[in-house]
């Protein structure tokens, strides 16, 4: 059964062109569905340089780039994001935070529109800190929660709030988890994402430059955070989730924890500690799409 995007925007209809920005492209310059076409898994992370990593691991993965093949930035008009594309798969940097992720997803989600892609899985691939896990563990997202651990994404429209669901997809999530215990090289999880607003007061961090509260009011936070199903903090799931829900699209939040917050604030691990447990969402997620191909 063929699922298309869904655009809950009536007024896109009456619009000649519709131009995406902050990807410097167009539908009035750009036939969308020459170039897009044929994506069926787009993959977000925060970084420029991470985002075309991947890229160029999963087309050497999928034996459609040769070692040491350029990816050359489809967006690159702009410097607010980058886009690189190898068959089938759509690889777009976001940024850091919720404002910066949703700026992209909307036009993402038009650009798909546009391409008349259908059957779409997007996958949030990026870093996080971990509560009560072992650094370099993958979480996979069950539900997004915001800071009161409620799995909910509230937005102000209009002056009025508006409060939607951050529910990902249960299969998609019990897929990856398979394809992690087949790939068995680490720790991976299933468990609650709490999605904040800042990476320092926000995330009950002690050593930002404010700090009005100490380590006990810090750790009892955290714990009740872990108590209520909060394996992993991070800035961007919440929107994610919501918007994928909105455009009926299939989505899934696989982010590896760089620390334990419950002994610590400050990434520590090496930068070749780091670099190897940042591949790690990469590989699984990397896996997935060969096995959803039937290249496994």
């Amino acid at each position: 059964r063929e699922n298309f995007i869904h655009l809950c925007n009536p007024h896109l209809e009456k619009m000649k062109e519709d131009i995406l920005y902050h990807f410097a492209l167009g539908t009035g310059t750009h036939d969308f569905p020459a170039l897009f076409g044929d994506v069926k898994f787009v993959c977000v992370g925060g970084s420029p340089s991470r985002m075309k990593a991947f890229i160029t691991y999963i087309g050497e993965e999928l034996g459609l780039g040769s070692p040491g093949c350029d990816y050359p930035n489809i967006c690159a008009g702009t410097d607010r994001y980058a886009m690189y594309k190898v068959g089938p798969v759509l690889s777009v940097s976001h940024g850091m935070g919720i404002p910066s992720i949703s700026i992209m997803l909307h036009e993402l989600i038009k650009l798909l529109y546009h391409a008349k892609c259908s059957n779409i899985t997007i996958i949030r691939i990026g870093t996080s800190g971990g509560i009560g896990l072992e650094p370099g563990s993958v979480v996979i997202t069950r539900q997004s929660v915001d800071a009161t651990f409620k799995p909910q994404f509230e937005q102000v429209i209009l002056g009025k709030t508006v409060t939607r669901s951050t529910n990902l997809d249960e299969q998609l999530a019990k897929e990856l988890m398979q394809c992690s215990e087949e790939i068995g090289q680490f720790n991976t999880v299933i468990g609650n994402t709490m999605c904040t607003l800042d990476f320092y007061e926000g995330q009950g961090r002690l050593d930002g430059a404010i700090c009005l509260y100490n380590e006990e009011e810090k750790l009892q936070y955290l714990k009740e955070a872990y108590d209520s199903g909060v394996r992993n903090i991070e800035m961007e799931s919440s929107v994610f989730a919501a918007m994928c829900n909105l455009s009926g699209v299939k989505a899934a939040v696989v982010c590896v924890t760089l620390l334990n917050r419950l002994e610590g604030d400050q990434i520590s691990s090496s930068h070749d500690v780091l670099v190897e447990y940042q591949q790690r969402p990469q590989k699984l997620v990397g896996y997935f799409i060969k096995k959803s191909l039937g290249k496994v």
